[in-house]
């Protein structure tokens, strides 16, 4: 809303209208800052009772008219007194306070990195190196870089073999009866008995239904 300057003419007929003479059955009670009219009325019913409501500007559409909450409240009834236009002003100015307030809000907020964000991603590959040498040395270090992959492949295979009869070198399968006989432990464990065949404890889990025969219909 924005306040238009009002000529001395116009402001004379607002004092005139605002007259609460014995005669008239309107009066005029105040004006907003976008030229809107506000005016009491009796009731044709009750004359002791009067009625409140607003005249639009004329040069204003329909669709942009708006009234202020103050203003709505003295239509409602809620507020007894009308606003005055300094009241009005003082409280575009606190709305233009608390848009700029607003603003500098979500600039504060823009300028913060937010936990909705796409998180960077993180370093493929897997470190082959120990990162603390220790007691390596440059040579060994680079032995173990070397068989890392080598290890990787035959780790379990040769845990599972050279636990038993004879020891088994890095990356080597064991050989001889060792080895034939971890196989063969190996071979008989996959191969072994089937946990879905144990013998299971209810009795219902047995039970086969019989074959259904319909009886004699009687006539």
């Amino acid at each position: 809303m924005s306040s238009k300057p009002t000529s001395p003419l116009r402001r004379l007929w607002y004092r005139w209208k605002s007259l609460k003479l014995p005669w008239r059955r309107r009066f005029l009670v105040g004006t907003d800052l976008s030229g809107n009219t506000y005016w009491e009325f009796k009731d044709a019913l009750n004359a002791h009772r009067f009625r409140r409501i607003v005249h639009y500007s004329p040069g204003t559409h329909y669709s942009d008219i708006q009234i202020s909450p103050q203003w709505h409240q003295w239509l409602r009834k809620t507020r007894p007194d009308p606003p005055s236009i300094t009241e009005q002003q003082s409280d575009l100015a606190r709305q233009a306070r608390l848009k700029h307030l607003a603003h500098l809000a979500d600039q504060r907020w823009a300028s913060k990195p937010s936990l909705l964000d796409r998180p960077a991603p993180a370093q493929q590959g897997v470190e082959t190196v120990p990162r603390d040498p220790g007691g390596y040395g440059k040579g060994q270090l680079e032995g173990v870089a070397g068989r890392t992959e080598a290890d990787g492949r035959m780790g379990v295979r040769n845990a599972v073999v050279g636990v038993g009869d004879g020891e088994v070198g890095d990356g080597e399968v064991g050989e001889g009866v060792g080895g034939e006989s971890a196989g063969k432990r190996l071979k008989e464990k996959e191969e072994g008995e089937d946990p879905w065949k144990r013998q299971r404890g209810g009795p219902s889990e047995e039970f086969q239904p019989g074959a259904w025969t319909p009886g004699v219909v009687k006539r």
